[in-house]
């Protein structure tokens, strides 16, 4: 077991060594100052009731991030869930009875208690700066697996001030610069999930960087935003989303850092990424168990970098990461390749592996190679479930591709995977399931697929 990490008494809210005339935000290209927030913060915890957990249900990353310290100044905690459905808030309510909702004004009724987002007032003398307990959980991560089912993680901010310190070290290296400030940050992922949460909010209100409060989807509103806020800019985004980006036409702004995270990235979508926003690309592997623990640049290579004082351990499928904001040790659900306890390469999901015909590939690889092929906007294989006749189970893909054949797609498949996987069935959609990450839960597409081979008569 790894020692404890030391413990300060407290913590500062704000960190990354910027002045309180620097900005924690910018909205629509006005800078909103470290000063402000610190104001509204503690204006907003004032009005908090006791109890908590708070939910923020916003659009807007700054307020996401008030609702976020105010919490904190009373005590409580942040729920982040993976989504914000209203069975989701149904669950986040039977799990978290005195929760709490901080909503933007255009919210819709929900089963938690819902206090709107009040208006600023006017600022007064300099407000001290609050130190935040390094052992107090600032927030309640939740994934849901394929049961859909929510299971929280709790966040201590002593771990995340450090786990926040080695990724604005490793970014500052990268774009050749002391530290963060003065960095302007772009996210389309959202401020309620693990990566968007490290890689913009914390990043700005502990690295010293700024980021944008919009959260851009389309092509032309992420050209927009990244316009609107002043150089070095980094991108912080999803292969889906970078992918949706490059393949637009709209003409984008330099970046002069992009991060993308929540699934590997091919080194080809990776050199196109850079070729066309003029800035190196750095991809960001970790889980939601531990943080973010390792770095790589993806045109040069395969091999992962842990952050400082981060460790892995084992081979293959028993793999675990300890060390610097990492308490204890933590196994991983994927499969790596450990080369020492600061490399690693990465293999594939363990719960990914499947065996059809006696052969063995994995959900990830395929979709990769689906996905490289022109003309497929979006595609998953799926694997039914064994029903213990003699038959084989052949995978299924569905796949958005409207200019292309079936024909045209098993030819392409047939040049990149072993014929054992070639799907027996090709189901047509619009679009997949995916959360706000990108990511495809495995519950959403097995019900997709079923539902589709019923309709069709292939059930």
């Amino acid at each position: 077991m790894n020692a404890a990490l030391p413990q300060p008494p407290g913590l500062p809210l704000l960190a990354g060594h910027a002045s309180l005339d620097e900005p924690i935000a910018w909205r629509a290209g006005e800078a909103l100052t470290r000063r402000r927030y610190l104001h509204e913060v503690r204006q907003l915890a004032a009005t908090l009731p006791d109890g908590g957990p708070v939910l923020a249900m916003t659009a807007d990353r700054y307020r996401f991030a008030l609702a976020l310290g105010a919490a904190a100044l009373r005590g409580s905690s942040s729920l982040m869930p993976p989504n914000h459905t209203p069975d989701m808030v149904r669950r986040l309510h039977a799990l978290f009875p005195s929760a709490y909702v901080l909503a933007d004004p255009d919210q819709p009724a929900l089963e938690l208690p819902t206090l709107p987002f009040p208006a600023a007032q006017a600022q007064g003398d300099d407000p001290a700066m609050p130190l935040i307990p390094a052992q107090h959980e600032v927030a309640q991560v939740l994934t849901s697996g394929s049961t859909g089912q929510p299971m929280p993680h709790g966040k201590r901010w002593g771990a995340l001030v450090a786990n926040i310190a080695g990724e604005a070290q490793r970014m500052a290296a990268t774009l050749g610069r002391a530290d963060l400030r003065g960095v302007a940050i772009v996210g389309t992922v959202p401020a309620h999930h693990m990566y968007g949460f490290e890689s913009t909010v914390l990043l700005a209100m502990l690295g010293g960087a700024a980021f944008a409060a919009e959260r851009p989807f389309y092509a032309q509103d992420i050209a927009r935003v990244l316009a609107s806020v002043p150089r070095p800019r980094i991108l912080v985004t999803t292969p889906l989303h970078l992918k949706t980006l490059l393949d637009d036409s709209v003409e984008l702004p330099a970046v002069d850092l992009t991060v993308s995270a929540t699934a590997p990235l091919s080194p080809q979508l990776a050199a196109r990424a850079e070729a066309a926003l003029r800035g190196p690309l750095m991809e960001i592997y970790g889980c939601t168990e531990a943080g973010q623990v390792a770095t790589r640049r993806t045109t040069d290579g395969p091999e992962w970098r842990t952050f400082p004082d981060v460790v892995m351990r084992g081979d293959g499928e028993q793999c675990w990461v300890s060390g610097g904001h990492v308490p204890e040790p933590t196994r991983l659900a994927d499969v790596l390749e450990v080369l020492e306890p600061t490399r690693f390469r990465l293999l594939g999901r363990s719960n990914d592996l499947i065996n059809v015909a006696g052969k063995r590939s994995s959900l990830a690889h395929l979709n990769h190679h689906l996905n490289s092929i022109e003309g497929v906007r979006d595609g998953a294989f799926w694997l039914p479930p064994d029903t213990g006749d003699a038959a084989v189970v052949r995978l299924v893909a569905l796949v958005a591709a409207p200019g292309l054949s079936r024909e045209a797609l098993l030819a392409a498949l047939r040049k990149r995977v072993d014929a054992a996987f070639l799907p027996r069935r090709i189901l047509r959609v619009d679009a997949l399931p995916r959360d706000g990450t990108g990511k495809l839960p495995a519950g959403r597409l097995a019900e997709l697929a079923t539902r589709l081979l019923a309709e069709s008569g292939h059930g």
